[in-house]
């Protein structure tokens, strides 16, 4: 007689656009019929804010179905989340998963409570980044340090996604031990990326940006951890070397009319562009020259995997897990955090001697595939089972 499926629940705050959406669709679909059939995927997500990108499309496009729990959102609020384990407790009840996997800091906690009162056999946490620097006041910042180290206790294993955020989590912020956290970088659908051709010139020719123009991108949410106002200060030192330079900031947030504002102070009207949300990236990181990440906190930005698979070259602060992600300064140049001087020189040595670009594209294949990442929680889930 056949085994029965395993069956396996992943809980995310929201479908909201960044990486952990993409991760966990990409991650249900994978650990499912028809491509793995020892397994049945479901997926639990609450709802998307008024002023943020919606990627339900995503997960809709690769045969995923969210349950939807409204009121798993992204602040804490004692009444609303008191409703949201009662919720997903009895959601849990319903479907008896073999596994929950959760997402994220406020569906990773209550996700991980509910896992436990269900009497859910194995629990695992990913951490697609956090929250303990850049984000909330030192006070909040405190109480969040607290709820990991308490939900960290009810997973059987933490998933990181770099060796750096391992060594950050466990030694910095005392989140668990060491041998509780299991390092699996991302994977990604990047097949088509893979392919794209280099500087078709489809962006340059919508932004009437020169063929032979050096173009520097920058792609994320408009949002204070992204640090955008860095971006635009080095992009200035950077003008006032190559006057040719131009630059694309792609992606939208609640930053955008103070960093329009900045842009317009520094004189750079004319040279920056603000493209807004994009649902189709990978044209911009074809015809880009370099992808910049300017953050003060990073977890394992898709926009770096996604630029390498283009062959874009990157330069990004040295923050969180960008530096394991290119491998240390062999996959991109990285840059301390808040010095735009250093920002603008490695964006300039990147431009007048950019590295080979099928290397980086067979870097991210080989490392950052999302077969990879199947067989990788594939492993995981059965050592634990």
């Amino acid at each position: 007689m056949r085994a029965r499926p395993v069956k396996v629940m992943n809980i995310l705050a929201r479908l909201n656009v960044g990486g952990p959406a993409i991760h966990v669709s990409l991650v249900t679909q994978h650990l499912n019929a028809p491509i793995n059939p020892r397994y049945e995927s479901v997926l639990v997500a609450g709802t998307v804010g008024p002023n943020e990108g919606d990627m339900g499309y995503y997960a809709a496009e690769r045969g995923v179905t969210p349950i939807i729990i409204p009121s798993l959102g992204r602040e804490l609020h004692p009444v609303r989340d008191l409703v949201t384990l009662v919720a997903l407790v009895r959601l849990i009840r319903q479907h008896r998963p073999d596994i929950v996997n959760t997402h994220t800091a406020k569906a990773g906690f209550v996700g991980r409570l509910a896992a436990r009162l269900a009497g859910v056999p194995v629990v695992v946490h990913t951490f697609h980044g956090h929250v303990f620097h850049g984000y909330f006041s030192p006070l909040k910042t405190s109480l969040f340090i607290v709820l990991e180290r308490l939900a960290a206790r009810l997973a059987n294993r933490i998933i990181v996604l770099t060796d750096g955020q391992r060594s950050e989590l466990a030694d910095t912020y005392r989140i668990a031990p060491h041998e509780k956290f299991v390092v699996m970088p991302l994977g990604l659908e990047l097949e088509a990326l893979l392919a794209r051709p280099r500087k078709t010139g489809e962006i340059r020719r919508l932004w009437d940006i020169a063929p032979d123009a050096p173009l520097v991108t920058i792609v994320g949410r408009l949002v204070p951890v992204k640090n955008h106002a860095l971006f635009l200060r080095a992009a200035k030192l950077v003008w006032d070397k190559l006057p040719e330079a131009r630059f694309l900031i792609v992606g939208d947030g609640e930053l955008r009319a103070d960093l329009e504002a900045q842009a317009a102070a520094l004189g750079l009207t004319q040279i920056v562009h603000f493209a807004g949300w994009q649902r189709e990236v990978a044209p911009y990181y074809a015809d880009s020259d370099a992808l910049v990440i300017s953050s003060v906190n990073e977890g394992t930005p898709l926009t770096v995997i996604e630029a390498l698979a283009c062959g874009t070259p990157v330069v990004a602060t040295a923050v969180g897990g960008l530096p394991d992600l290119l491998h240390h300064g062999e996959l991109g140049t990285l840059s301390p955090s808040g010095d735009a001087d250093a920002l603008a020189d490695a964006i300039i040595d990147t431009l007048r001697t950019p590295p080979d670009g099928d290397r980086l594209r067979e870097a991210a294949r080989q490392h950052y595939s999302i077969a990879r990442l199947a067989a990788d929680l594939d492993a995981l889930y059965t050592a634990l089972r």
